[in-house]
C-alpha cells in the first residue's frame, strides 16, 4: 500500500472463510458506499471504513486474505487506464504491479467495492473543464465495463481537490468522492481520511487516529457555520 492509503468511517462487513488469493474471493459488503448512506441517516457513529488507493496488486494477494480473516470489507480505488501495468507516475519510488482487469473483475464479482482513482494518476486541480470531464467520466466508464455494474465512488489522486474537481465528480454521476485532508470543499464529494501506515499499532490508532478526525470534523463544522452566517 502507499502513502495515500487511509480510512474513513464505514460499516463493518461480514466476509466468508474462503481461501485467499487464487481461490474464490470472499463475499464482501461495500463499506464506503454503506458509510455514506449511514452518515446521511446520522447512523455512522463508531463505524470504520478501510480504503486502499492506487490499485496495487498486493491488495488482492495480501490485504484481502487478512481482511477476510477479521471479517472486514474494503474499498479499492484503481487507476482505470493503468490496470495490469505499474505505478509509473511515481518516478522516485520502486516499480510496483497494479491489479489487472481480470483481478478487478473478480474482486467486484466477490462484492469488494471497486471505485475510480481517475486516469493516469493525475492531480485534478488546475485541469480544464474538458479534462476534468474526461478524468471523471471516462475512468468511470472503463471501470463499469470491467466490474459489470455501476461505480459509485471516486478518490482524488494525491488527495488533491478543489471546487471545480469536486463539481466534475458530482456531475459525472458519482455518489461520493474521497480526499485526504480537510479543505474548503469538505463534504460528500471530499470527506477527509486518516492515513494508516506500518507504524500504526493499536496504541497509535487509539490515541492519534481516533481523536484527531473528531477534532477536525468539529473544526470543519464550525467553519461551515461561520460561512453560512456571513451576510
Amino acid at each position: 500500500m502507499d502513502d495515500e492509503r487511509g480510512t474513513v468511517r464505514s460499516a463493518r462487513a461480514g466476509v466468508s472463510s474462503t481461501p485467499p488469493h487464487r481461490a474464490r474471493l470472499p463475499r464482501c459488503r461495500r463499506p464506503v458506499g454503506e458509510l455514506m448512506r449511514a452518515r446521511a441517516l446520522g447512523r455512522d457513529d463508531r463505524l470504520v471504513g478501510l480504503t486502499f488507493d492506487d490499485g496495487y496488486a498486493d491488495f488482492a494477494r495480501s490485504a484481502v486474505p487478512i481482511l477476510q480473516t477479521y471479517g472486514f470489507g474494503a474499498t479499492a480505488y484503481v487507476v482505470a487506464d493503468l490496470l495490469g501495468r505499474d505505478n509509473d507516475w511515481d518516478t522516485e519510488g520502486p516499480r510496483r504491479k497494479l491489479l489487472t482487469v481480470q483481478e478487478v473483475t473478480e474482486l467486484a464479482a466477490a462484492g469488494w467495492e471497486i471505485c475510480s482513482h481517475g486516469l493516469g494518476h493525475q492531480a485534478l486541480p488546475g485541469l480544464s473543464a474538458e479534462d476534468l470531464a474526461v478524468q471523471t467520466q471516462e475512468s468511470r466508464r472503463l471501470l463499469e465495463e470491467a466490474v459489470g455494474g455501476p461505480v459509485a465512488g471516486f478518490c482524488y489522486p494525491y488527495g488533491a481537490v478543489d471546487l471545480p474537481a469536486a463539481l466534475a465528480v458530482r456531475d459525472a454521476g458519482y455518489d461520493y468522492a474521497c480526499a485526504i485532508a480537510h479543505s474548503p470543499v469538505t463534504g460528500r464529494y471530499a470527506p477527509p481520511r486518516c492515513y494508516v501506515g506500518d507504524r500504526d499499532g493499536a496504541w497509535r490508532l487509539r490515541t492519534n487516529k481516533k481523536g484527531r478526525p473528531r477534532l477536525r470534523d468539529a473544526v470543519t463544522e464550525l467553519r461551515r457555520s461561520r460561512r453560512e452566517r456571513r451576510p
